[in-house]
């Protein structure tokens, strides 16, 4: 059956309803130098048999390796119950719960999901949810311009310790409404924003600032002067922060004397597979005072006219739901699945279980650096504290390093130079609570031996 099951007869019923003589006169518009044409370089269609054995093939081409890479996504114990359930019927093939009275389900799932996330950031809302945590900043900064009228800039500083991959998404998503992204340089000695580096920026007028923590480096930010500052000179303070983290670190609404007012970050570590990149989702919370500019789904909790408990969406500003050019967001989307695989991790692990965790990445990291900085010429770069993930300066090209350890089954980190060259050859390294001692003698023999061929 074809994706589209018109009939002929029904095809020309329409065309002739609209006075359109084929369907090729619907696209009309569309310049002939941007059409592509005829498809000519299909294969032939396969069997499914075939197809089966061609992505087993594919798949067998797949190798583990012992991972020491994060930069934003990262390798995590995920209990099994977690996915046993995500996957049942009933929240696997859910799409979306349009219909309250027969969703339920899902919408108890994302109520749930929404006060753990506001709880685990100190905030008072959380959406549920977005794509990405790059897209999940993209939609902070617009949203922060929304909330901020007093302030007639359109300007964001965005320091330059944040994720690269972040900073490039947001001004992708930016850069046609008139939004200025100003680069928040980082002290080379310490590897985070300086106080001192404000100074540049006084009497200067912000929207917003972008705070991040732990930073792409892995280190630690002074998010308390950071967020102080913001307050001070009228921005509004974005948090952009590792869920795991925050476990242990102070959260976003408790930084400086007023909180952050957003905060936002990636929830893959909440209970989601590597799995080559996705599928991932994004989180964003806020003030109560901004909940009616929060992009994404809101569920609340409510009684219906007997009195029994119920959900339902509330405060619904996607496009499906009110007019296109009233909706705070045109691209987010809720991310179903992986947000209840999220619940069910917080809930499984509890936040007593969630420090634990966060506790052990923190040991595994900083045994691993101390591991890896008695190798001759291997050293930290940066000395401040850090959360997991660690930056090391090497005595030879990091990207044949780590090339080299791959070719002896470790996934050695994140070259830094590409968008850091000023720190040289350095690598960011990274060590959740999933490596052991063993893991971590294995990957410092291996770069050893690869720093002496």
């Amino acid at each position: 059956m074809p994706f589209i099951p018109h009939t002929e007869a029904e095809v020309r019923d329409m065309l002739a309803a609209i006075g359109a003589g084929s369907i090729d006169e619907l696209f009309a518009e569309i310049p002939p130098d941007l059409r592509c044409g005829e498809l000519k370089d299909l294969p032939e269609a396969l069997s499914e048999m075939e197809v089966c054995r061609l992505m087993e093939e594919r798949a067998a081409e797949n190798r583990s390796a012992l991972c020491f890479a994060g930069a934003g996504a990262y390798e995590h114990y995920i209990p099994a119950a977690v996915w046993e359930i995500a996957l049942r019927g009933e929240f696997y093939s859910a799409y979306t719960p349009y219909q309250a009275e027969a969703s339920q389900g899902s919408l108890q799932v994302f109520y749930e999901y929404q006060s753990m996330m506001a709880d685990l950031m100190a905030m008072d809302v959380s959406n549920a949810s977005l794509y990405d945590g790059a897209s999940a900043l993209g939609e902070a900064i617009l949203m922060a311009l929304r909330t901020n009228p007093e302030s007639r800039s359109r300007k964001i500083l965005l320091p330059r310790s944040l994720n690269p991959v972040y900073k490039r998404v947001a001004r992708t998503l930016t850069r046609n409404q008139r939004v200025e992204l100003v680069d928040l340089d980082y002290d080379r000695s310490l590897g985070r924003i300086a106080e001192n580096a404000l100074e540049t920026f006084e009497g200067g007028e912000f929207a917003a600032v972008v705070i991040p923590q732990p930073n792409h480096f892995g280190v630690l930010e002074e998010v308390d002067v950071l967020a102080d500052w913001a307050h001070r000179h009228g921005a509004r303070s974005i948090a952009v922060v590792n869920p795991t983290a925050m476990a242990l670190l102070k959260p976003p609404g408790e930084w400086g004397e007023h909180g952050a007012d957003l905060a936002c970050g990636e929830g893959q570590p909440l209970g989601i597979p590597l799995s080559a990149g996705g599928p991932y989702f994004g989180f964003l919370c806020s003030r109560q005072d901004f909940v009616h500019q929060l992009p994404g789904r809101l569920v609340g909790r409510t009684v219906d006219v007997d009195g029994r408990e119920g959900f339902t969406l509330t405060l619904q500003p996607r496009e499906q739901h009110i007019r296109r050019g009233k909706a705070t967001s045109n691209i987010c989307t809720n991310q179903g699945l992986m947000v209840t695989a999220a619940t069910l991790y917080m809930a499984l692990m509890g936040p007593k279980g969630l420090r634990n965790i966060a506790a052990a990445c923190h040991a595994n990291a900083s045994a691993l650096l101390e591991r890896l900085t008695r190798i001759d010429g291997v050293e930290p770069v940066f000395p401040a504290p850090f959360f997991h993930e660690a930056a090391i300066r090497l005595p030879r090209a990091a990207d044949r390093v780590l090339a080299g350890l791959a070719e002896r089954g470790i996934l050695g980190g994140h070259v830094l130079s590409a968008d850091y060259p000023e720190l040289g050859d350095a690598l960011l390294i990274c060590a959740t609570e999933t490596r052991g001692p063993e893991d971590m003698d294995r990957y410092a023999a291996a770069l050893a031996e690869v720093l002496e061929c």
